[in-house]
């Protein structure tokens, strides 16, 4: 594969640069004092509203839906779009302000790609526009969720409707207060094959039955003003319509969802990896210890240049994913999809890690994004398959292909 960006890539990474530095650095205190300071800490602040109208303005919105949903976003390949992924990633909270956030992103494919007419002019136009916001509801508290066919959640048809039954956490976006319809998966057929037992299916969030029963902590960050929900439905009933595509359809819309957002947090990761790095290599050279500065330790210079190899090799993989999933498809680049999900969030915590141990105490505190993005790491190791998950299945691939290419 071309390791060099086409001209129109490098053109918006430039711009995407550009707006960064204009609009987004020297807003992250600010945005995080108006979040804090808010008597309502769900309630997004004012100044995204703000900096979503000038990027929109900027032509830098909806970045992640490819040619097929023209011309409501830029149209960009995976490979097109993972550096301006990576770039929206040094920031926490710069992905809402280009319409790129999870789990919005891939709630808008699955309405795209599954949707009816009708769920797409009702849910899908608004999210595409950053009206609203919404949610995924599919890790449940009492079963090991890693393995989707365990979902316990039931959906069961009831005349000309369906009424769900069950417990969902870690229901990320559900906290917020412009968050106004959930994707839910859950069982229509317990007795059906194993992979066509589950369906999804949309619920507002004011629906009858449905109880935010409060904010879950992920490293000990609420994730104001997004978070992550205990949601429970009790008898909630909706129209049979809500019901995306068919029975028996979730785990293959789900398989559909989580490619692209798995590579789309590695993008990320990549993103947070390197400021971390940008961050360390500035403060070894501010900060002066046994008579000199840091950066004329041995130790510290080992350590940075371990961590440029670390996040040059996860970016060559991310970059090689993002060819595969374009040129051949989800399915068959999903070896390498796994690969990612498996080396990225990891590369990311030990990068960061050493960004914090340079710091210090500093490290450790609010004074920096270190700690929270240290935090957002370790989750992403869980989020969309823990790593177990993808080294067994990546395992099981590549010796069933070893077996095949002998036979």
């Amino acid at each position: 594969m071309n390791f060099d960006y086409s001209d129109s890539t490098k053109a918006r990474i430039a711009k995407l640069n550009a707006f960064m530095d204009e609009h987004v650095y020297p807003n992250e205190e600010k945005y995080h004092q108006m979040v804090h300071a808010s008597d309502d800490p769900w309630q997004t602040p004012a100044l995204m509203e703000e900096l979503k109208e000038k990027a929109k303005a900027a032509k830098l919105w909806n970045l992640f839906l490819p040619e097929e949903y023209l011309p409501h976003g830029a149209g960009l390949s995976n490979l097109e779009y993972a550096p301006l992924c990576e770039i929206m990633g040094r920031s926490m909270w710069s992905s809402e302000i280009f319409n790129c956030s999870a789990p919005d992103t891939g709630n808008m494919e699955v309405l795209a790609k599954y949707g009816n007419d009708q769920q797409k002019a009702k849910w899908l136009v608004p999210l595409l526009n950053g009206e609203i916001r919404s949610a995924f509801a599919m890790t449940e508290p009492e079963v090991a969720s890693s393995d989707a066919t365990n979902i316990e959640t039931s959906i069961v048809k009831e005349g000309d409707d369906y009424v769900i039954n069950g417990r969902k956490w870690y229901t990320s976006g559900a906290m917020n207060r412009n968050c106004k319809i959930m994707v839910v998966m859950g069982k229509t057929d317990p007795s059906a094959a194993r992979h066509q037992q589950q369906s999804q299916i949309l619920v507002e969030l004011d629906h009858p039955g449905v109880t935010v029963v409060r904010p879950m902590s992920a490293m000990g960050y609420l994730d104001e003003p997004v978070g992550h929900a205990e949601v429970l439905f009790e008898n909630v009933r909706v129209p049979a319509a809500n019901l995306l595509v068919g029975e028996g359809k979730g785990f293959e819309i789900a398989q559909g969802r989580l490619g692209p957002g798995r590579i789309h947090h590695c993008m990320r990761l990549i993103g947070c990896a390197q400021r971390a790095l940008d961050m360390a290599c500035e403060r070894v050279e501010q900060r002066i210890a046994f008579g000199q500065p840091l950066s004329k330790q041995q130790s510290v210079r080992e350590s940075i240049a371990s961590m440029y190899c670390k996040i040059e090799q996860a970016r060559l993989l991310t970059l090689k994913a993002a060819d595969h999933m374009d040129k051949y498809g989800n399915k068959v680049a999903k070896n390498i999809i796994a690969a990612i999900k498996i080396v990225a969030p990891k590369m990311a915590c030990e990068v960061i890690d050493e960004s914090i141990q340079m710091h210090g105490a500093m490290g450790t505190s609010q004074d920096t994004v270190l700690s929270a993005t240290l935090a957002y790491a370790r989750t992403i190791r869980l989020a969309d398959g823990p790593d177990q998950v993808h080294m067994m299945q990546l395992g099981r691939n590549l010796v069933k292909q070893q077996a095949e290419k002998k036979a």
